[in-house]
C-alpha cells in the first residue's frame, strides 16, 4: 500500500519538565504557535544550548512540560557543539549526551538529555489500525523530486496523532524537503 502524507520539518528545540522551566524562567510559558500535533505548541521562550566547545542560540522550548527533559538537535549542530548524540525515539535518553541550557545569567546541565530525533510518522491509533500498522515498525518513505530517494523512518501512535511525517533538518535538506513537503509512505 502506498499513500502520501505531508511532511513536517523540526529544528532543533527542548523539551522540559516544568521544574527545570522554572529554573530558568521566572514567568509562565505562553504559546507562540501550535503545531500540528493535538496540544503541543511551541513556546515564546528560547535558550542557549552549550557544549565545552560551542553553544547554539535561540534554541525554542517546546510545550507543555514533558517527564523528562530533552534536547533534540541535528547531526550538523551536533558537528558544531562537539558532541555525539545517538539517533533515538523521543523519550530514550539512556546514556545520550549532555548539554547546559541557558537563559540569562541562568543556566542548567542536564546529564543524558541530548539525542538526535529518529524519523518518524505521527498517527491516531484509529489511522494505525486502518494501516495495519503498529508502534516502532519501521516503514519506507519515498521522496520524488530533485534529490529523490527512500528513507526509513518509525511508526508513532498516540490516541489523536495528526497523520505526518517528521524529520530534522539535516534530512529535510538532503531531500529538498520543506514544511508541507508531500512524500509517500509504503506499507
Amino acid at each position: 500500500m502506498k499513500l502520501n502524507i505531508t511532511v513536517g520539518v523540526s529544528n532543533r528545540h527542548c523539551h522540559l519538565t516544568e521544574e527545570v522551566y522554572k529554573k530558568l524562567f521566572d514567568e509562565e510559558i505562553n504559546v507562540k504557535s501550535y503545531l500540528n500535533q493535538p496540544g503541543e505548541f511551541a513556546s515564546d521562550k528560547v535558550v542557549t544550548i552549550k557544549t565545552e566547545k560551542s553553544e547554539i542560540k535561540n534554541v525554542r522550548i517546546l510545550g507543555p512540560f514533558r517527564k523528562y527533559n530533552q534536547v533534540e538537535i541535528s547531526a550538523a549542530d551536533a558537528y558544531t557543539l562537539g558532541i555525539n548524540p545517538p539517533v533515538r525515539k523521543s523519550g530514550n535518553l539512556e546514556n545520550s549526551e549532555t548539554i547546559t541550557l541557558i537563559n540569562g545569567e541562568k543556566e542548567i546541565t542536564l546529564e543524558n538529555a541530548c539525542i538526535i530525533a529518529n524519523r518518524h510518522i505521527h498517527m491516531s491509533k484509529d489511522k494505525a489500525s486502518e494501516l495495519g500498522v503498529v508502534e516502532d515498525q519501521v516503514v519506507k518513505v519515498h521522496v520524488d523530486n530533485d534529490k529523490s530517494g527512500v528513507m526509513n523512518a518509525y511508526v508513532k501512535i498516540t490516541d489523536n496523532g495528526y497523520f505526518e511525517m517528521h524529520i530534522d533538518r539535516d534530512d529535510a535538506n538532503a531531500f529538498m524537503l520543506t514544511n508541507g513537503s508531500v512524500v509517500t509512505l509504503e506499507i
